[in-house]
């Protein structure tokens, strides 16, 4: 079986750390993606992620990344349910991310997003080595 998933999206909100009571440290996050398409109206579309990192690796994405931030992620998709308070089973479907690439650096100075390749990197394994360039016109922020 193959459960891999690459990613390249923008960070919607902050991302959350938190740690567990064995004191593992875990951030959620949400990464917007676009689709490969336009729709009706001419206006690319993107789709909402909820991952989920854990680890060194989360303290890190929760210390080098913001929102609006463009990242690349690497994981498998994850199910998991738990009953609320009203009884009802609850399902989820999250990335659950092994590593991450900061794909670009930002200006803290202005807040101004540059589209330059960052040189931080938390990766077992690498996107192959080589930045990606990407325009601002291929974004949908």
């Amino acid at each position: 079986m193959i459960n891999n998933v690459t990613l390249v999206g923008r960070i919607t909100k902050a991302p959350e750390l938190r740690y567990t009571q064995q004191n593992k440290a875990v951030t959620s996050f949400t990464l917007a993606v676009n689709r490969p398409f336009k729709n009706a109206n001419g206006e690319r579309e993107a789709d909402f992620i909820s991952c989920v990192i854990w680890g060194k690796s989360a303290e890190n994405l929760a210390n080098w990344t913001h929102k609006g931030q463009l990242i690349g992620i690497t994981g498998a998709i994850q199910t998991r349910n738990y009953e609320n308070q009203q009884g009802q089973r609850v399902y989820i479907t999250e990335v659950f991310a092994n590593n991450f690439q900061v794909l670009e650096k930002s200006n803290q100075a202005n807040g101004d997003r540059v589209a330059q390749p960052a040189a931080k990197t938390q990766s077992n394994d690498s996107f192959g080595g080589s930045s990606m360039e990407i325009s601002d016109d291929d974004l949908p922020f």
